[in-house]
């Protein structure tokens, strides 16, 4: 269904006389490894995501740690003093499950602190395509790097760098040595940010 109305919506664009169109396409990978902000949040975001795990995997190994010592013990142990062995560790799993939700589930702390952190910066490159694509009467702006599929795309209308550029920023001066981010997008390989441009 999703290909159909692709291949519906492509048929209309190329139905429309070519000098009714004005088009041209970003990489949002490649505008977003230039930006400093972009690259910090996500470093942020790493760190908490790492801190967090540690916090849950302590848990899990409490957790193990007091299994193994009721398996060994519970021979020894009154009936009483097993349910409430038993009980204790049901609810110490109970609340590693629930920090686990907290943390990492949909709309959980992970998802927020990523709004809070990257959503500014996206919003930030779409006004800044919006403001280009204004300037220049641009009736549309693909992203190569959303899940719009572009199978050709001419380098002069890639407008990625000028929209670097419209947000104050130079194209390919990036200060994290581990890039390998070249100045043009399509020399570009496999990418290793996950965010998408996805305002509408």
């Amino acid at each position: 269904m999703k290909n159909a109305l692709i291949f519906l919506g492509l048929s209309f664009l190329l139905s429309i006389p070519l000098q009714a169109q004005r088009m041209a396409y970003v990489d949002s990978d490649y505008i977003l490894s230039n930006v400093p902000e972009f690259k910090a949040a996500q470093k942020q975001l790493e760190d908490i995501s790492t801190e967090w795990q540690k916090e849950i995997e302590t848990k899990l190994a409490e957790i193990d740690a007091m299994y193994r010592n009721y398996q060994v013990e519970k021979i020894l142990l009154s009936e009483e003093m097993r349910i409430k062995k038993e009980d204790e560790i049901l609810a110490k799993e109970k609340s590693a499950k629930e920090l686990q939700k907290k943390r990492f589930a949909p709309g959980g702390d992970f998802f927020k602190k990523q709004e809070e952190l990257i959503r500014p910066i996206q919003d930030k490159v779409f006004n800044a395509i919006s403001s280009l694509a204004e300037e220049k009467n641009y009736s549309m702006v693909l992203d190569k790097a959303g899940s719009t599929t572009v199978m050709y795309g001419n380098k002069r209308f890639d407008i990625s760098n000028d929209v670097i550029k419209e947000m104050g920023l130079v194209p390919g001066a990036s200060d994290d040595e581990d890039s390998d981010v070249e100045d043009d997008p399509e020399d570009e390989g496999s990418k290793d940010q996950p965010i998408k441009i996805d305002k509408r």
